[in-house]
């Protein structure tokens, strides 16, 4: 199993980061909350504090967690923890994704996302 984070960053006004993967990479075309591959010894948090860095060159803070989901995808299982972040600084610059977009809980249905990110949507959605 990989374990997996992903970052559920949201802005004062209740907007939330979601991003879409870019052609080559796995889940392509499918929208996500911006995250990755937890490393050995990793927490979850300093994890989504790196991945971050280098994925969209922004500064985040994960204060709480959320939820923990686990999927697979033909032949590899992931688990998927979620914890709720805000941005401490940077520009959005993207680099395994092609687009992003702030968006509001309710809009969040609006958008086809991966798999293993499906149940965040819908937690996110029914609050």
């Amino acid at each position: 199993m990989i374990e997996v984070a992903a970052a559920i960053i949201e802005e004062t006004d209740g907007r939330m980061l979601i991003a879409r993967r870019r052609e080559g990479k796995s889940q392509a075309g499918l929208w996500e909350f911006p995250g990755g591959k937890i490393e050995v010894g990793e927490s979850p948090e300093l994890c989504l504090i790196r991945e971050l860095q280098e994925e969209m060159n922004i500064k985040i803070e994960p204060y709480a967690f959320f939820a923990v989901n686990e999927h697979t995808y033909d032949t590899v299982t992931i688990r998927l923890i979620a914890y709720k972040a805000r941005i401490l600084g940077g520009t959005i610059q993207l680099s395994d994704h092609d687009e992003y977009k702030w968006v509001q809980a309710g809009e969040l249905t609006q958008y086809q996302f991966a798999p293993a990110d499906i149940p965040f949507v819908e937690q996110l959605c029914a609050h």
